[in-house]
């Protein structure tokens, strides 16, 4: 199974792409995929769509705040009462206004609440603002300019240990694939996982971990670099 983010990972060289999926095609298993996206739903299957994507087993998106399943997408409302039982967002968006240099993302969804940044120490002010008012919340900063808010229990990593062990998805033949801050969460859960060679400074600079492959090709081609490197017998 491939747990993989979609932008600048799993897509964005379309030869690698078709290389990683034949070669999925190849095997005498079945490769199962599940997309984890910092996207919102109908931006992610319109990114689907658009570059001709397998349909997923499950669909993760808004940095890990909503959960899809099969093909006709239905959300796990489960996992979405999970997190709304601790999620405050008024009052994330209140403290975000007495911040200069928050320029808030326009979404079609709750579960999260995101910023355009273009300087870190605004993040650093607007963390300690949310933990001396003691907001539950869960920080992510990614690609130094992209600020999410999102429920304590929430994020990719969350997302996918839920999935593998609510829905009974596991495969000994498991690689988690990423490229940017937001997805260091579920690389770091203990799985075969690539950081693909095109990945954000903040993802190449985290120390060396055997499980923990860097890959050189860019994108799909750095999945299928990663899949040779531990699940080729």
């Amino acid at each position: 199974m491939l747990a993989t983010d979609l932008d600048g990972t799993l897509v964005g060289d379309r030869a690698g792409l078709k290389e990683l999926l034949d070669f999925y095609e190849q095997q005498p298993y079945e490769v199962g995929l599940i997309y984890i996206t910092g996207r919102h739903l109908a931006s992610a299957r319109q990114l689907i769509a658009d570059e001709g994507l397998p349909i997923p087993k499950a669909l993760v998106t808004d940095v890990g705040t909503e959960i899809y399943m099969g093909t006709g997408f239905l959300k796990d409302e489960n996992w979405e009462a999970h997190l709304m039982d601790d999620w405050a967002p008024e009052q994330v968006e209140a403290l975000a206004k007495t911040i200069d240099g928050l320029a808030p993302q326009d979404l079609p969804v709750t579960s999260r609440r995101s910023y355009h940044v273009t300087d870190a120490q605004v993040v650093e002010q607007f963390r300690n603002l949310l933990e001396a008012e003691k907001v539950p919340h869960k920080l992510i900063f990614s690609g130094g300019k992209d600020l999410d808010i999102l429920p304590p229990n929430s994020g990719k990593g969350q997302a996918l240990r839920y999935l593998l062990e609510r829905h009974g998805i596991s495969d000994a033949k498991l690689l988690v694939a990423g490229d940017s801050g937001n997805d260091l969460e579920m690389l770091t859960l203990g799985f075969p996982s690539v950081i693909v060679g095109n990945a954000q400074p903040e993802l190449k600079i985290h120390e060396e971990h055997p499980l923990i492959f860097r890959a050189n090709r860019h994108c799909a081609g750095g999945i299928y670099e990663a899949w040779n490197h531990f699940h080729v017998d």
